[in-house]
């Protein structure tokens, strides 16, 4: 039987888009039951301007966790920190951040924003919308910074915080001095993602360009293939360089927010203390400020400090015990 050619290219192409849907299902279906084995079950909810992906596990009526992952990372930071915590009773919620996983935008109109008072409020609207009054949250990177700005701005909210790199709160006026040389270096990347040149890089390598960042800030951590791949899949986001560029342009100054987080941001600026019992994390990322003597006083509360050598800023995959550990320890402590 004669084909057109046309036919067959066709032919062709269709059976190129069936093999490519049939691997992005079988994909995601294989994320699905790791997520359900390892973090809990992966559910959806609408929060605030997004449908949020979170996982969720331990009893419902345990006293809740909230467990927030950086970038270039995922909730998978937390596989396993989770079942620590789901031993001694606690319910963790992981969600994914906006930009990542399988949390997206419910208006396409919506500015993808990522600048620090956003991404606060949506775990605030994720708090509501799972009727959760008050939470331990922890994080790490962006997590910590979230984590951070939610107790400095809603501390009734927080029932303990636990913090990698300690205060984190972004002050645009005090980014505008620059560092010394060699501190200046580490944070490249930024400068990068100021260019269209690097937003166009970042775009066109996602997979390797956020390998190349767990390398340089866990350079001890032997990490495997599945466990990076992993992770890479929540990088698939339609939003992920959206946020994840306005993000670090916001940082330098150089794109705006939006004007409905201009008090919030007005009063982070302040650099407020945070009441809320804390407990700081630092390991090798942090350099000079391993002994967290630069921020100890914007905690008023009751406080302590951790120092993990040989662990770099993955802090919660690098070494699960300690950050699980330090969860429970806040947990006890007294306002």
């Amino acid at each position: 039987m004669y084909l057109n050619p046309k036919t067959q290219d066709l032919s062709r192409i269709r059976k190129y888009v069936i093999s490519i849907i049939l691997i992005l299902v079988f994909n995601f279906v294989l994320h699905a039951q790791q997520i359900k084995s390892s973090l809990g079950t992966l559910k959806q909810i609408d929060a605030g301007l997004l449908n949020i992906g979170y996982t969720e596990a331990g009893p419902t009526s345990g006293p809740p966790v909230i467990l927030l992952h950086g970038w270039p990372y995922d909730i998978h930071s937390y596989e396993n920190v989770v079942p620590l915590l789901t031993k001694k009773g606690y319910r963790v919620i992981t969600p994914y951040l906006r930009g990542f996983g399988t949390t997206r935008f419910l208006s396409d109109k919506t500015m993808r924003n990522g600048q620090q008072s956003a991404v606060a409020l949506d775990i605030i609207a994720l708090m509501d919308a799972l009727k959760i009054d008050k939470a331990i949250i922890g994080g790490f990177d962006w997590g910590a910074r979230t984590a951070d700005v939610i107790a400095a701005l809603w501390p009734e909210r927080v029932k303990g915080l636990v913090s990698v790199s300690g205060y984190l709160i972004t002050n645009l006026e005090a980014n505008k001095n620059p560092l010394s040389p060699s501190a200046e270096l580490g944070w490249w990347y930024q400068y990068y993602f100021s260019t269209e040149r690097g937003k166009k890089g970042y775009n066109d390598n996602l997979y390797e360009f956020n390998k190349l960042i767990w390398k340089t800030a866990s350079p001890l951590w032997n990490f495997d293939q599945s466990t990076y791949d992993r992770t890479a899949m929540a990088f698939n986001n339609p939003d992920q360089v959206a946020i994840v560029i306005h993000n670090y342009r916001w940082r330098l100054s150089l794109e705006k927010g939006e004007a409905q987080y201009d008090e919030l941001e007005k009063k982070l600026s302040a650099r407020p203390a945070i009441s809320v019992p804390t407990i700081t994390i630092s390991s090798d990322f942090d350099g000079a400020a391993i002994d967290g003597k630069a921020y100890a006083d914007k905690f008023t509360g009751k406080y302590s400090h951790e120092i993990l050598r040989g662990i770099g800023h993955n802090v919660p995959q690098e070494d699960p015990k300690s950050f699980a550990d330090a969860i429970i320890k806040v947990d006890r402590y007294k306002k």
